[in-house]
């Protein structure tokens, strides 16, 4: 007999970025396998889907003067324990530990006995390699580690940061991100149009844009590419693009570069790359990479952070060194000029994201650990506290 759904809290920040993306499709994964899943923040999540089985409940800021800035670490544990009361949660898993995690055992604090939910944290990157450098958040990011029933790292790479930078004596479990793909509304030929490719190359680039993306040096290299003509780059952005804007005329990018803001269908987009290009100085592992590797789109990124555990270079992408716009255009350049070479690439990344980063290897691990800091049984068929299908990346 398998085990009855489990009954689980959700807190990421809602704006656009791979963390609070991870987890609107984990929670929407969830409650398509029978789970009851409950989001807490002080917005509806940018990709949270409506559904059976998947909740919202807003967390009210209230600017009080007496505080210089708003508090949201109070009233977001207030509401965490509220609906852990109300709809008997088992877990609360909060995505980045600052103040997620912080406000998740305040929560549990409030609770009586016995009705206390498990708190899972899971971190994406900034809350250790940027917050745990800074000696006014490590001690208390390190409290809230060192509280949680467990933590998850989205790849190896964050796991040994947050070991070298915090100390942390607990376990951590690297759990990668995974994405599954909706079904594009329009056909690719419709995109190309709309974005007015003609017989121009399609080079991708998604993100929120902030520093680390390096979108100074996406452009440097974009400019480097030659013949300008083949191609136009088309970026998804996470916010204005605005403070960009002068860079490309400065670059002689105008009507090579095209903009698409807060776009929700990214499906539309990812079917109609040819080639992803990512210039950024940090990662934990790129979740963009991974949406264009579903649809058969290599991507030239650097190598940095967690990336080399999404891509191998040669294999399914191109991987250069950090901080080279050349190497960046060079690496574009050779892949619209081999098309045979870039689909075979491309190929290989769809094979790799199916195999390593689907949902249904990456959910069932997430719902291992889940049963396992319940200690509820885990379903017919697999061993208690199995963390499922790993791959080759373990």
């Amino acid at each position: 007999m398998n085990p009855r759904p489990l009954r689980i809290g959700i807190t990421c920040y809602p704006s656009v970025g791979g963390s609070g993306i991870l987890a609107s499709e984990l929670g929407a994964e969830l409650a398509r396998r029978g789970h009851e899943v409950h989001f807490i923040s002080y917005e509806r999540p940018f990709r949270l889907p409506t559904g059976p089985r998947v909740f919202f409940h807003p967390v009210q800021v209230n600017g009080y003067g007496l505080f210089k800035y708003p508090d949201y670490t109070l009233p977001l544990s207030v509401k965490m324990a509220e609906v852990s009361r109300d709809h008997s949660l088992d877990v609360l898993h909060v995505h980045y530990a600052v103040p997620h995690a912080t406000a998740a055992l305040l929560a549990c604090s409030m609770m009586p006995l016995g009705r206390k939910p498990k708190v899972v944290t899971t971190l994406h990157g900034t809350d250790t390699t940027l917050l745990g450098r800074d000696p006014g958040y490590g001690p208390a990011i390190r409290h809230a580690l060192e509280c949680s029933d467990a933590i998850t790292t989205v790849s190896a790479f964050l796991r040994d940061e947050t070991l070298r930078l915090l100390s942390v004596i607990r376990p951590i479990e690297v759990i990668h991100n995974f994405f599954k793909p909706g079904r594009p509304r329009r056909s690719r030929l419709a995109v190309r149009r709309e974005l007015g490719l003609g017989r121009a190359a399609m080079v991708l680039h998604a993100s929120n844009l902030r520093p680390g993306k390096r979108i100074d040096l996406l452009l440097a290299a974009a400019a480097r590419i030659r013949p300008r003509q083949v191609f136009k780059l088309v970026i998804l952005a996470g916010d204005s693009f605005a403070p960009f804007a002068a860079d490309v005329r400065r670059l002689g990018l105008t009507g090579r570069v095209v903009v698409r803001e807060k776009v929700t269908d990214i499906e539309e987009y990812l079917q109609a790359a040819d080639v992803g290009l990512f210039a950024s100085d940090s990662e934990s592992f790129c979740l963009s990479i991974l949406e264009a590797m579903c649809f058969g789109c290599p991507s030239v990124s650097t190598a940095v952070g967690g990336i080399p555990e999404v891509v191998v270079s040669g294999e399914s992408g191109l991987l250069v060194p950090p901080d080279d716009a050349d190497a960046l255009a060079r690496g574009v350049e050779s892949l619209l000029q081999d098309p045979v070479r870039r689909n075979e690439l491309g190929q290989a990344a769809r094979r790799r994201a199916r195999e390593l980063f689907s949902a249904d290897v990456i959910v069932p691990r997430y719902e291992a650990l889940y049963r396992r800091v319940c200690e509820l049984p885990a379903p017919s068929g697999r061993k208690r506290g199995s963390a499922g299908r790993k791959g080759r990346l373990g």
